[in-house]
This record gives structure tokens, sequence and C-alpha cells, in this order.
């Protein structure tokens, strides 16, 4: 018989093992990963292209050696030499597995392409940007007094606008002579100043007035997903949003399984900082595109990002993130030239990056408490960014608190056994009602009921695919209200629930949602495995916040604030059914959005507020859940659901919960919480 080697693909997180020689498309078909193919694995349409991992996976606990795949072959060369094909990448109907191996599935490549739902949100914000054009008269050369062309454009600056200490860069000087002669000694110039009483610098010059818009870019560049949004920065006006899957996703779903890979892979740092400044640049591309707007019209852009994504970006190794004490190489915002960090916009474009608050609270945490202001409510307000690192904030006028926690990537679809990331297709809304234990769900791309009779028509282009993130807490919350699941998250026999979509799954149960195999469609289910999954995340973002709580000297809260994209679509009272966050008025839980998003272009549009973060970040307490002992008794009573300590009262006045406890079978001492699936 053929050896059996594990294969991993990424970002969905499912695997299996197969016989040596197998080709990862058939793996991938096996495994129900999104992979497209239309040519039935002839090598001719290229849609199965996909990017082998090699190295140290510690996170996956896989060891991928070159050789892990078959040879290039005759069909991956000549497709590449007619068409072209990325380096690294190879044709999944081609290349047969030989060893362990980590597979990406990027989004091209992708059936189902994953919903990067990162809108900019309504905000107004007060314009006092940066980057600002500036006409001007410039005085013409004289014989008598002898200058250069740049001295009298900084003359022209200073007296016709009040600039100060301007300087040019060396880049500008060759366009400069042709420029003045041709706008008759009219230019208008595009100056960067980021302090108000600061230097400002000369990026470009126009002959004559010149009067198109030029713009900035903000970006949130997470763990996940990379959004941006192109604004006017004239106007303030967003012009395009989009967003991007950040390839660092095959390196390892969360961040420390990040820092590992460059731990033990040399050049692995190196590595991950190419492909996020590529994907960067992929998603300038597709927002000017949209915009129709060339590249070299954005003359600044301002970045958030948590720490080890922050260092990346920076070219900076990651590392000493992973160890105590946790230190930043910088925490202090950061100027810079984008050309540095290798972006591909106009020459001399600036770049902007909020302060770090600390070794696990970054940039984007930064960004959030910008958009969202806790530092100046009279409430006590809770601000919780959830994503595969959660950043907590706890705080009014009077003080702030903030710290991180380690919830991983349950919560958007991954190590989930039917789970996947937001696409067309995957269930986001569930409803289960209590009395007949039957689901009703919704699919993203759809608004209509599966228990509408119109749902099989509404969905023929996507069909049912999987669960994602925020469908997988719905589908758990529901499950405990139904009495399906009991609080120390059993789910319970078709016997003891009375529901025959509960079926045995190994020595436990999981709970059926969707069977569409009689018409060769998924069969989607939640297990036993699925449910530790979400508890061991929401126990870590309810642990982070208890311990501020604590801090704090509180036992409630006024108000909790969801942000991040993730948060959006959450559903407050479910949050609460599970115990995410504290019990609170479910009318008080509200969502901000892409709120790291939203600070970023706060601080790309207006520099006082880039000095106003600046301050608000030095005055915020720090807490390393990592070193705090009550942490881990808190992860312990979270772990149940909701939890087992804390009352909830609030939640139990408008959502009863079943007093249900289902027995461990004999022989099942593991609590019920093993998986047969990947």
């Amino acid at each position: 018989m053929a050896a059996e080697h594990l294969v991993i693909f990424t970002p969905s997180g499912k695997r299996g093992h197969f016989a040596s020689g197998t080709p990862i498309l058939t793996a991938a078909r096996q495994l129900g990963v999104d992979l497209d193919s239309v040519c039935g694995g002839r090598g001719i349409c290229s849609k199965c292209q996909v990017s082998p991992g090699y190295g140290e996976f510690s996170k996956h606990g896989v060891s991928v050696k070159e050789g892990a795949l078959s040879p290039w072959n005759a069909v991956e060369e000549r497709y590449k030499s007619i068409r072209g094909m990325l380096d690294g990448r190879r044709l999944g109907c081609q290349a047969t597995v030989q060893g362990d191996v980590v597979i990406d599935v990027p989004p091209e490549s992708q059936v189902h392409k994953q919903v990067v739902r990162k809108r900019a949100e309504a905000r107004e914000i007060h314009m006092d940007p940066a980057t600002r054009l500036f006409f001007v008269e410039v005085a013409e050369p004289d014989m008598d007094e002898p200058s250069g062309d740049i001295e009298r454009l900084i003359d022209a600056l200073r007296e016709q606008w009040q600039l100060e200490d301007v300087t040019a860069d060396l880049a500008v000087l060759p366009h400069l002579q042709k420029a003045l002669r041709k706008g008759k000694w009219q230019v208008t110039c595009a100056v960067h100043r980021p302090r108000a009483d600061g230097a400002a610098q000369i990026l470009h010059v126009w002959p004559g007035f010149y009067d198109a818009p030029i713009f900035g870019l903000a970006v949130d560049l997470g763990s996940t997903t990379i959004a941006a949004h192109l604004c006017n920065l004239q106007t303030g006006e967003v012009v395009a949003s989009s967003g991007v899957m950040n390839p660092q996703i095959r390196f390892g779903e969360d961040l420390m399984s990040r820092v590992s890979y460059a731990m033990m892979n040399p050049g692995g740092d190196v590595e991950m900082t190419s492909v996020v400044r590529e994907a960067m640049n992929a998603l300038v591309q597709q927002l000017t595109t949209e915009a129709l707007v060339a590249p070299d019209s954005i003359f600044e852009i301002v970045l958030v990002a948590n720490p080890v994504m922050h260092h990346l970006f920076l070219g900076i190794d990651p590392v000493e993130l992973g160890q105590s004490p946790f230190a930043l190489a910088i925490a202090d915002s950061i100027d810079m030239r984008a050309a540095d960090v290798g972006l591909r916009l106009h020459p001399n474009a600036r770049g902007y990056i909020l302060p770090c608050i600390a070794g696990h609270v970054g940039a984007d945490a930064a960004a959030v408490t910008l958009s969202e202001s806790p530092h100046l409510s009279e409430d006590l307000v809770l601000v919780v960014d959830v994503g595969t690192n959660a950043e907590i904030q706890l705080g009014n006028k009077h003080k702030l608190l903030a710290c991180s926690s380690p919830t991983g990537p349950a919560f958007e679809g991954a190590q989930i056994s039917s789970g996947q990331r937001a696409a067309p297709g995957a269930i986001e809304r569930v409803e289960i009602d209590p009395v007949t234990k039957e689901p009703r769900f919704r699919v993203i791309g759809s608004d209509i009921w599966s228990n509408d009779p119109a749902f099989v028509e509404a969905t023929l282009s996507s069909g049912v695919t999987g669960i994602c993130g925020s469908g997988i807490i719905e589908a758990v919350a529901e499950m405990r209200m139904a009495g399906l699941v009991d609080a120390s998250g059993l789910i319970g026999s078709a016997a003891q629930t009375g529901s025959d979509r509960c079926v045995v799954e190994g020595r436990t149960n999981s709970y059926v949602l969707h069977d569409a195999r009689e018409s060769g469609g998924a069969l989607i289910s939640v297990t036993n495995g699925d449910i530790r999954a979400i508890q061991l995340a929401k126990a870590a973002l309810y642990a982070g916040a208890k311990l501020l709580m604590d801090k704090m000297g509180v036992s409630e809260v006024d108000r909790v604030i969801l942000a991040g994209a993730f948060g959006a679509h959450i559903s407050p009272k479910h949050a609460m059914v599970l115990g995410m966050i504290p019990d609170c008025e479910v009318a008080k839980v509200t969502s901000a959005g892409n709120a790291a998003g939203t600070g970023a272009r706060i601080a790309l549009l207006n520099i006082g507020q880039r000095r106003e973060i600046e301050t608000v970040v030095r005055q915020i307490q720090k807490v390393e859940t990592a070193i705090e002992p009550k942490f881990q008794e808190h992860f312990v009573n979270a772990s149940a659901i909701p939890n087992a300590v804390d009352p909830f009262s609030r939640l139990r006045a408008i959502a009863p919960l079943p007093d249900v406890s289902f027995n461990i079978k004999p022989g099942n001492e593991d609590g019920g919480r093993r998986r047969r699936r990947g």
C-alpha cells in the first residue's frame, strides 16, 4: 500500500491523510475544500492554482520538506510558458502528494470567493490632512539676484501660504524647471506637512493650476484580511473600499503561529513580509482600477495593524513578540516613505503608522480608540475588537485599560468541521425552534430563510457550502437556548433532546443543520469538537474582559461596543448567550463595524487626531493577560455556556436557558470533545 501523508489546506483549515500520488485537486474535492476547476483536471483552465508551503508549521504540528509534492511537470511548464503563472504556485490537478504538506488556496482559485466585509463606516471627519495642494506664483529668475528655482518656490510657499521650514525631495528637482516654465511661473505643489507646527516637504509640482484630486489610503492590516479605503484628500470622500485575504494565513492562522514559523524557519519573516507587501500592492491596484485613478495619484498611506503584522510589514523579525517580555522594536508612531516598504504609489508618497499600545495591543487598537473614544465617555464602556487576537479596552474619561486575548480563528469558521470563511453559500444566521428543535438558516448572498419554498431557487448559484463565524456562534447559542446543548457544552442524544437531528458521531453527538447529500450537496452539522473550539475562543475573550473589570474594580459595564468586521455581524443576544461578553442590557451592545479602519481614515484626514491618539496611547494602562493569575481562573469559569459562576441575570430575563445536563457515555472520559472529522 502507498504511504499516506497529511495534507492541510488553508485558509479553510481542512485536513486529511492521502496516499502518495494523490493529486492535490482530488484531495481538495474529497475534503470539501473550495478549489476551482473547470477542465476536468487536464491542466488547461489554470483555475486550480495553489501555493504549497515549506518549513516548520508548529500550529499544524507538521514539517513540510522539499519534495512534499511531485516535481514540476510538462503540463505546468507548458501552461506557464504560454499564459504565465506566479512563481511558487502549482496546478492542483498536476501536483501530487509525496509527503506531508500545507497547501494555500488563493482567493482567485476559490469557487466561492471570500467576502471581506470591511466597508467604510459613515463618519463626519474634520478635514485637516497632512498632504495638501498649494497654488503659488513664483518669481522669475533675475540676473541681479541669482537664486535657484527651488529656493524661489520655497519662498513663494512661505510668503503666500505661511509654510515654514519647507524642503523638497530630490526626485522633485528633475521636473521642477519644466513645470515652472510651462506654467508661466505658476505651479501647484503637493506638500506634505505631518505636524501643524512642523517641517513640510514638496512631493510633486504641476504646471499652472492643478484641479484634479489627490488621494490617500487608510489601511487596516489584519491577520486574516487586509482592508483599505481610498480617500480623496481634498474632500474626505471614500472613492473605493476593498479587501483581500492576508496571504500570510498559509504560514499560520493566528499570530503566534506566524511568530513560530519565523522562529523555526530561517528567513521565514522575510518571506511573510514579502507576501503581505505584494498583497498590499495588489489591493492598491484593485482600488485604483475600481476608482479609475492612477496609483501615482496616491500621495499618502495611513496604516494600522496588530504588533505582529506591524513588525512583519515593516520588515522587522517578530520573534521577540513571541516571548516574555513581548518587546516591541518600536512602539511610537512612524512617519516614513511608502517606497521604503515596497508600496507602489506616487514615488514620493509618505506613510504614517499609528503607535502601538503594548506588545500584544497594536496600532489597530489605537485606531479603535481614536474611532470610538472610550477615553472621552461618561459611561464605563467595554470595546472588543473581535478577531483571531481580540483586543479589548475598558474605561471612561477617568481611566482606560487595554489588553489582548488569544481567541484563535474559530470565530472566523476555521477549526470548525463544516466551517469556512465568509463566502456566498456559507450559513451566517441560524434559528432553532425550542419546541420542535428544527432549524432554519440564511446563507451569505441571500436574504431568504431555508424554510421558505423560494430558498432552493434563490441559492442555486452558491448552494449551501458550510458555516461561517457568525453562523457557528448563532448555531451554538440557539442550541443552548433550545436545550440541545448543556452548560458544559455537551450535545445531547436524540433520546435526551427529543430531536432526531442529534446523531451519534463517534463517542459523542452532533446536531445536523443541513443534509443535502442525496442531491450531491453537503452535510453541515455542529459537532462537540466544534462547540469545544467555540468555548475555548469565547472563554479567552470573556476572561480578558473580566480581567480588565477586576483591574477597574467593577462587576458590570454600562455599554459594550463590538468592533471589527466580524463584530459587525455578531448578534448581541447570541454573543451573550454564549458568554462571549459580560452581562449587559442587549440594547446597550452596539456594533462599530470596522472601527480600526475608521480610525485609520480619521488619522489620514486629520493630523490633529494623530497627535491626540499619540497622547492617549501613552496614558492607557496595559494589562498583560499572559502573566495574570486570575486570567486562567476566569477562563475556566467562562468555558461554561454562558458562565460557571457569573449569573447573567439580565440575559436570563430575556432568554431563559434550559437547565439540562447530558451524561458522558461510558468510555468517553474526554468529555465528548473528540472529533471524527478534520
